[in-house]
């Protein structure tokens, strides 16, 4: 059965399950990582792999058919890869621009929650 797996780092994974313990510890066969920027998405092969449990956030069926009918332009895995940097470097920038308006004003700006908080 093929299994769309959201990780905790925000990770995107798309495989056959092989093996499923009592602690959702999960072994994908033929996995790809998935990466989505905006209307786009890459995949990269990642074959076998072993995800720990309390890595999970959230796991279900792959349906094929309906990720067709998505809308999703999919591009190649360096455009994809270029992409999500560029996406990055802008957040980052909106970052700064954030913490120097707040610094003007005599505010300091908390850090944001990262991944690891979230859950």
């Amino acid at each position: 059965e093929t299994l769309v797996v959201y990780l905790r780092d925000g990770r995107t994974l798309i495989g056959i399950l092989r093996c499923i313990d009592q602690f959702a510890n999960l072994v994908l066969h033929r996995t790809i990582e998935r990466i989505h920027v905006g209307k786009k998405y890459g995949d990269i092969e990642r074959g076998v792999i072993i995800i720990r449990g309390e890595n999970v956030v959230l796991l279900g069926e792959w349906d094929q058919e309906r990720a067709r009918k998505s809308g999703l332009q999919e591009i190649s895995v360096e455009e994809i890869l270029e992409a999500q940097r560029e996406e990055q470097q802008q957040q980052q920038h909106q970052q700064t621009l954030r913490a120097k308006f707040m610094k003007e004003r005599g505010l300091t700006l908390t850090p944001e929650i990262g991944p690891d908080d979230m859950y």
